[in-house]
């Protein structure tokens, strides 16, 4: 019979890291404890190859999944675009029907270009800022993805990106070339960006995730989209994941500054592959004289589940949803802190929910998750509500939450909390997997 320590040889063997995405790898977890494959997902709840059922309290597919997993809505509607065809030699209507729709919950917007995945949305958006305005130098805050244009950040240092997400991005492959070229500044520090453009001069665009961990202060985004304006440079939204959550549509919506472009993809689909690069008609037409074209952003099956996503979400008011689960879990996590008396830090919106542990962070965070394994949860460090979740899950996890933090806080009473787990403690950031 083959080992388990056998089949992960094997494995590595075949896939760099094991996986495809980095914040699927469960060393991220908790190493040797956290389910590596799944057989099947549906609603709220994921089964591993060993039938084990497990209530998924992280973060519904990376994000992705904002009605639940196997939405029958969105999957039937897939399911008649598979009937007719996924692709043809012709375009299918459904991508016009889209950007009918994107534009007018966007009433900025004028136009709309397809890809697949949020990182190659934002190339595109980059590529048609740095087409129209004939200008090279992009200034972003926050984590955009794994490509040349991004990761050109740390060429100068592979430190300028530890605020902004993932530490530790090496940008071995990016050209030297590059260097210079993306250059970041931290949420709320209007005066970073401020600096860059002082000592820079003027950018092709601004890149940046308009919400995720922290609200902005009063005046920080309309400062940027004054920055923006002021110096022609090209706002860029990018609300891969902030998409959806609050409202049918981007975050910017609620909170009141309209960019040029806004990139969306994750939720966008409900779990099938699509992105939108949604914007200014005198931005987008630069789509037309650089070249950005791909067959795949062509197959039906994408605008098909996006369409499907977008009318339930608007229809059954999802946003309102994700808040009120959110909201909940955070307010667990906090009275059943005080309640063990461990210390912790609960940030992000409700539904983009962070927890970490003051004390021993990465050793308590996987001994958290390793309790909650045992109870047959799957839970981290984040929880991204879909709309499958119902009070009773949210009631099922804080129920296990509190006799975990219960667990943690006697483990670092002990003096050190790997004592108390039964494998590695989790990995932080990018680290390589030998």
């Amino acid at each position: 019979m083959t080992t388990e320590a056998e089949r992960e040889r094997r494995l590595l063997a075949r896939i760099p890291g094991g996986a495809q995405l980095l914040s699927k790898r469960p060393e991220q977890f908790a190493p040797g404890q956290w389910p590596r494959h799944y057989s099947r997902a549906k609603g709220a709840h994921t089964w591993d190859l060993a039938g084990r059922r497990f209530l998924d309290m992280s973060t519904s597919g990376i994000g992705t999944c904002v009605l639940g997993f196997a939405d029958d809505d969105v999957d039937d509607a897939v399911r008649r675009a598979i009937a007719n065809g996924s692709m043809s030699t012709l375009n299918c209507v459904e991508e016009w029907e889209l950007a009918d729709l994107l534009c007018e919950l966007h009433p900025w917007a004028d136009m709309v270009r397809y890809a697949r995945s949020g990182g190659e949305a934002l190339v595109i958006a980059v590529r048609l800022a740095r087409a129209a305005t004939a200008r090279t130098t992009v200034a972003f805050c926050g984590y955009h993805g794994w490509h040349d244009w991004y990761l050109a950040a740390n060429l100068g240092g592979d430190d300028h990106l530890d605020g902004h997400l993932l530490p530790g991005l090496d940008p071995a492959g990016v050209p030297a070339a590059l260097a210079g070229t993306a250059l970041p500044f931290r949420y709320n520090r209007l005066d970073e960006l401020e600096a860059i453009i002082a000592e820079h001069g003027d950018l092709a665009a601004i890149v940046m995730e308009p919400v995720r961990e922290h609200d902005p202060e009063p005046g920080f985004l309309p400062g940027v989209a004054e920055l923006a304006r002021r110096t022609g440079a090209v706002l860029i939204f990018d609300e891969v994941t902030s998409g959806l959550r609050v409202t049918t549509g981007g975050a910017h919506l609620e909170l009141g500054v309209d960019p040029d472009l806004a990139v969306f993809a994750k939720a966008l689909g409900n779990g099938y592959p699509m992105a939108a690069v949604v914007g200014r008609g005198s931005v987008m037409e630069y789509a037309q004289r650089s070249f950005v074209s791909s067959t795949y952003w062509t197959e039906r099956l994408g605008p098909t589940a996006a369409l499907a996503t977008l009318r339930k979400h608007r229809d059954r008011e999802v946003g309102r949803h994700l808040v009120a689960i959110g909201s909940a879990v955070q307010a667990g996590w906090r009275e059943a802190a005080d309640a063990a008396g461990v210390a912790v830090a609960v940030h992000g919106i409700a539904p983009l929910s962070h927890l970490r542990f003051v004390e021993q962070p990465q050793p308590s965070i996987t001994l958290f998750t390793q309790f909650m394994l045992d109870r047959g949860i799957l839970a981290g460090g984040s929880f991204y509500p879909s709309f499958a979740h119902r009070d009773e899950d949210v009631s099922t996890y804080l129920d296990a939450v509190g006799g975990a933090f219960v667990a943690v806080r006697a483990a670092q009473d002990a003096g050190d909390v790997t004592a108390a787990l039964r494998g590695p403690v989790a990995h932080t950031g990018f680290t390589r997997l030998t």
